[in-house]
């Protein structure tokens, strides 16, 4: 059975499209950009600052499923430029130090020219 996330301490889906699902013991949340909950605002207009603004969407949609990042099997990174990977990961750090296996990979574009995103899958058990 899936159980569907939808909390208020992270960002209100725009599309078609859960902000997390629970199956078998696994939650996968949707890419998190750097919007603020509530009101859909692009967060930020340096990597670090919207960083710092995914890394607390994805922490409210942990707590609304009783986990912490300690609980985060794998991450998949979007960059809109490579060249902000070391001051990403600076950010992406000091939230992900269990160092879950990820991929981070620059990309085209992202939506409303935003320069990050990721999304997570997590263990319900662990």
């Amino acid at each position: 059975m899936l159980k569907f996330t939808s909390t208020p301490n992270a960002p209100a889906a725009i599309g078609p499209y859960s902000q997390a699902v629970e199956v078998n013991g696994l939650l996968f949340a949707s890419g998190q950009v750097p919007l603020m909950p509530g009101t859909g605002e692009v967060v930020g207009t340096t990597i670090e600052e919207q960083t710092e603004r995914v890394c607390q969407n994805i922490k409210g949609i942990l707590e609304a499923n009783g986990l912490t990042f300690e609980n985060v099997v794998k991450t998949t990174c979007f960059l809109a430029d490579i060249n902000d990977f070391g001051a990403f990961n600076e950010v992406y750090g000091k939230y992900f130090v269990s160092k879950p296996a990820r991929s981070c990979v620059a990309v085209k574009s992202i939506p409303k020219g935003l320069l990050c995103e990721v999304e997570i899958i997590a263990d319900m058990n662990k």
